[in-house]
């Protein structure tokens, strides 16, 4: 017996990557509905073997459905989640609206599985930002052998990260470069993204950080220890899928690089790769379509006592989303509904 599972903005990057995923990992599915906006209706998407179309999200209704993924902004999801949960059904949120919410369970499965049960405070769980969700599956293990005091990150973030606008805002003004007549002027960004880096992800704060970089900090908190001090500057850049970090941490004991890259090699999540020699390190382009979070670069840090640096690199629209809200979906199942 398997589960009535909804995915919701079944056409959007995230949405469709959840699909494939669902698939790919043989999830026990009885029955699914794809949905998505009414401009969308009707449009078809591919689950598996199988072709759907999608329907409209405004007339669905979601009792008797066991969960439903949701992959949708925030203001839609103010609307839409809400009546899900009421109806029985469990939300399974990758927007940014439920994450602080201390009646919701923020979870990335490998780091704090024990939090699913708090689901039942809304009947909605919420899932990480994107660039939190890579890094926090490296944090934990290191965190729960030499105690983590603080993080210094910078990120490396693609434009997917931004939907399919950005995409193809990249794409044209990549083109333009090498067609002078052509104008593409930046519609998604502030400032053009092909050949390019952009030092602002989401809106500026009063403090001069922005909200992303202030959500890398909040969910870091929330999901490994509130002890922790995290400081991040997000970047986007001119990369298509995968987003990139330069991690420092320093620790309350001090961890050996040798011993931290056989912590991280068994750890769930992670595949280590980190070879002292041309290309032995991973880069975005080689994460792509792949569920593991690649860590390389793992050295020590002889500025500060207890420190080490490591580069971590992710499909953000796998582990940064899709991935990791099929996970919490499994342990969901495994945990709680135990149907499948």
């Amino acid at each position: 017996m398997g589960y009535r599972v909804v995915v919701v903005g079944a056409t959007g990057n995230v949405g469709r990557e959840m699909l494939n995923i669902l698939a790919e990992r043989q999830f026990p599915v009885d029955e699914l509905a794809a949905l998505a906006s009414r401009r969308s209706l009707g449009t078809e998407v591919s689950f598996g073997d199988k072709t759907l179309k999608t329907k409209d999200l405004d007339t669905f209704d979601f009792t008797g459905w066991d969960m439903a993924l949701f992959a949708v902004g925030s203001e839609a999801t103010k609307e839409y989640a809400p009546k899900a949960a009421a109806s029985g059904c469990v939300v399974i949120d990758n927007s940014s609206l439920y994450r602080y919410d201390p009646d919701v369970p923020l979870i990335v499965p490998e780091c704090n599985p024990e939090a699913v049960h708090g689901y039942s405070k809304k009947n909605i769980i919420a899932n990480p930002n994107c660039s939190t969700a890579q890094m926090v599956v490296a944090l934990k293990p290191l965190h729960d052998r030499a105690t983590i005091k603080r993080v210094v990150v910078s990120t490396y973030q693609s434009v997917s990260g931004s939907g399919k606008e950005a995409m193809e805002e990249l794409w044209d003004q990549t083109k333009a470069v090498y067609n002078p007549t052509q104008d593409v002027p930046a519609k998604v960004y502030t400032k053009e993204i092909a050949f390019n880096v952009i030092p602002h992800i989401d809106v500026f704060m009063e403090d001069g950080s922005t909200k992303e970089e202030w959500k890398m900090v909040a969910e870091t908190k929330k999901i490994v220890d509130p002890k922790i001090k995290v400081t991040a500057t997000c970047v986007r850049v001119p990369v298509f899928v995968g987003h990139s970090e330069a991690v420092n941490i320093e620790f309350e004991e001090f961890l050996d690089e040798d011993e931290a890259r056989d912590i991280l090699r068994e750890s769930p999540g992670i595949m280590v790769i980190d070879k002292r020699e041309d290309g032995g390190y991973v880069t975005p382009k080689e994460c792509v379509g792949d569920f593991a979070t690649f860590i390389s670069r793992i050295r020590q840090d002889s500025t500060i006592e207890n420190g080490l640096n490591l580069w971590c690199v992710s499909d953000n629209l796998r582990k940064g989303a899709a991935l990791n809200a099929v996970q919490i979906a499994e342990l969901l199942g495994r945990e709680v509904l135990k149907k499948g």
